[in-house]
């Protein structure tokens, strides 16, 4: 059966790691009669938990599509990991729903995990709700996570539900809305519904009001009918919160116990009946400007393709989203990224692992294909004729980075192979051969994006990977002017080789004043490819050294540059006057002058207090309270240099400057000392002077390696 756009809901569970949202994915399953029994995640059984590393961790790492029946509508539900390592599956779940469903642990309250999530619906713009869940822990308190919720997310969290008793006695539901009591059995499922006991009226009465205010104060009509009489009817007041939650104007709060089932149909219903359809939703933007309504009776079909996984024995699977149109199988569509055509042999359904053939998908609906030929994620695809393209994905920048080392060279090819393809299925990850730093690299999220990386490369690909420590690329320069010269000359029978170059280098800045005492005849300040810049200034008055060999003396100096001579890292902000010499009327050549302008500058760099530069990172840590003088000690250990610090929400947020080459493993520790209970995000913000103890150190180990080698 395909469902019309205005009958599908696509939502997202979001909320810090613990939070639930796989149980409360597996209830809504249940309640929808989906699934006859409910798995839980001890166990390693349920729908959306179904990979072995997600079983043996007990925790989401991918994000799952399943799909529950509810009503007339059709509930896409896209469970995702609670952990900031994995956030690139949060950024392509919101990229497709229309509503998040935000979920709190009673116990804990708004947890970082959260802050973090926050920020991409809010970015996304999209439509969300809250679901306070696990009211039946023993800790559970409700008032205060509530009151978390709107010191940090703002007046628009507007209650529609609270627990009566709490805690592990836990078992009705105060419903504002319906201005109902849900009284649930012991082993939970359907409720009783029973008059709100007159203790508890007061309360729920207030907030019902807050409701009809919120669901009539953008709309004229229903703002005269609420003055008039005083309350709207339940049927006003659910179109008065359907178009409020659309736009983003409140996020009403229910609550529930996932793990006994309580209050998650409820929750279901109220997806169904007030949560925006697709069609509810602003239209697409497309890159490039202009955009594209959601709409089943658009003639061209468009789909998005927001996550690509390869499974064994089935080769590539793309989930997607139809945008506009109606697909059906055998389809053939064009991608518009890359102009190459793909066929939709199949379309799926899917709750996790299990998927079912369809016949079609129509504009709003999430379906899932096998075997696209060279379609990835980010891509959109068209009917014939249109080249239209959905805005893309961003993906947030790599926070942290390790060299791999394979068990031997004939496995470097096979790992490589295996890396780029899980690159390619995951935007959060970036492999980089480096051949500056002489490493393969990996870039990711944190230190559980890692080792889930190199969990797949060793169980699914069968190859050994070793992480070993990355090396840094450090700059080098000069703090003061040296003068020098270097004759090269060489005679082994017929012609030689001769050349004489003299040099001052100095440090550059820009619109430093040329030098007074040279008579400069021509400059050339190049933009150098790894930063900075190099000044070459030709001062030859008189001829001493032909203008022809100016390029040869220059190129010279820049393979000096390329790998300086105090640790073989990159030279920058240099300013080179080549101001005297000699040269041969037979013996001079374009390689000579190479070889003596090579010479000439080490020699002169080494006499000119030369400086070791290493990167610098802004760094940005929110932690918890309790925690924070623990985060502040260990980067104290790290040569951090604190720039501030600032309350968000009721989290700290640390500033901070950190040279890279204390940043190794910084996830790792970080996790460890707030108990998983901090995020971090940095950013390259220079080059600064390595202290000169960690210098002469730096220069000595570079030492030994050329001896080595």
């Amino acid at each position: 059966m395909a469902f019309e756009t205005k009958n599908v809901r696509n939502v997202t569970l979001l909320g810090h790691s613990g939070s639930g949202k796989t149980t409360f994915a597996e209830t809504m399953l249940f309640e929808s009669n989906e699934i006859d029994r409910r798995g839980s995640v001890q166990d390693g059984n349920t729908v959306s938990d179904y990979t072995n590393i997600e079983k043996e961790r007990g925790n989401s790492i991918f994000s799952t599509l399943m799909h529950a029946n509810w009503k007339d509508s059709k509930i896409n539900i896209l469970d995702t990991p609670g952990f900031d390592d994995f956030v690139g599956e949060v950024i392509s779940s919101l990229k497709v729903a229309d509503t998040a469903i935000v979920l709190i642990n009673s116990a804990h309250g708004v947890e970082v995990g959260t802050e973090l999530i926050w920020e991409y619906v809010e970015k996304f713009e999209t439509p969300a709700m809250f679901v306070i869940n696990q009211v039946d822990h023993d800790k559970s308190d409700y008032d205060q996570a509530l009151e978390q919720m709107q010191a940090r997310f703002g007046p628009k969290v507007i209650p529609v539900q609270y627990p009566l008793n709490q805690g592990l006695g836990f078992n009705a539901i105060i419903d504002a809305l319906r201005m109902v009591m849900y009284e649930f059995p012991a082993d939970g499922g359907k409720p009783e519904k029973k008059d709100i006991p007159a203790a508890e009226m007061d309360r729920a009465k207030e907030m019902h009001n807050a409701l009809v205010e919120a669901a009539a104060e953008n709309d004229e009509t229903l703002m005269e009918k609420y003055f008039d009489q005083g309350t709207l009817s339940e049927e006003e007041l659910a179109e008065g919160l359907r178009t409020a939650i659309a736009h983003q104007q409140i996020f009403p709060v229910m609550v529930c116990s996932s793990t006994r089932n309580m209050g998650s149909g409820r929750i279901m219903g109220f997806v169904n009946d007030i949560c925006p359809s697709p069609a509810d939703r602003p239209a697409a933007p497309l890159e490039g400007g202009g955009e594209l309504a959601c709409n089943s009776k658009d003639g061209t079909c468009s789909v998005f393709i927001f996550k690509t996984i390869s499974e064994p024995k089935v080769g590539m699977v793309s989930y997607f989203k139809v945008y506009s149109g109606v697909l059906h199988p055998s389809e053939d569509l064009y991608n518009a990224n890359n102009r190459g055509s793909e066929r939709f042999s199949q379309l799926f359904i899917a709750n996790g692992k299990d998927r079912k053939q369809v016949e079609e998908l129509r504009a709003g609906d999430i379906g899932v294909t096998v075997k696209l030929k060279n379609s990835h994620t980010n891509n959109t695809l068209n009917s014939k004729g249109d080249d239209r393209r959905i805005e893309p994905m961003h993906f947030p920048e790599p926070r942290i980075r390790t060299a791999v080392s394979p068990p031997s060279k004939s496995d470097m090819e096979k790992l490589m192979k295996a890396l780029h393809q899980i690159e390619e299925e995951d935007p959060t990850l970036i492999v980089e051969q480096s051949a500056v730093l002489k490493q393969t690299l990996i870039h990711g999220q944190g230190q559980l994006h890692l080792d889930l990386i190199k969990y797949r490369i060793e169980k699914v690909q069968g190859i050994t990977m070793d992480f070993i420590r990355p090396r840094i690329a450090y700059r080098e320069t000069i703090t003061r002017m040296a003068n020098t010269q270097y004759r090269h000359k060489k005679q082994s029978g017929g012609a030689g080789q001769f050349a004489e170059v003299h040099m001052r280098i100095e440090p550059y800045y820009d619109g430093m004043p040329a030098p007074s005492e040279l008579t400069v005849k021509n400059t050339d300040i190049e933009d150098l490819p790894w930063g900075g810049k190099l000044a070459f200034f030709w001062c030859i008055v008189g001829g001493s050294i032909d203008a022809k060999y100016s390029n040869a003396i220059k190129k010279g100096i820049m393979s000096k540059m390329e790998e300086g001579p105090l640790t073989g890292s990159r030279c920058q902000d240099i300013r080179v006057c080549i101001y005297d010499g000699k040269m041969h009327p037979v013996d001079s050549n374009d390689m000579a002058f190479m070889l003596a302008s090579t010479h000439a500058f080490k020699e002169a760099f080494n006499e000119a207090a030369p400086q070791l530069l290493e990167p610098i990172y802004d760094l940005e840590v929110l932690c918890a309270d309790d925690v924070m003088g623990e985060v502040m000690g260990d980067l104290q250990t790290r040569r951090a240099i604190i720039q501030g610090m600032a309350a968000e929400g009721h989290y700290q947020k640390i500033i901070a400057k950190v040279p890279q080459s204390e940043m190794y493993q910084y996830s790792s520790t970080l996790r460890s000392l707030t108990q998983g209970k901090a995020k971090f995000t940095r950013k390259f913000s220079e080059y600064s002077a390595v202290p000169h103890e960690i210098q002469k150190q730096l220069i000595a180990e570079h030492q030994a390696e050329l001896v080595e080698d």
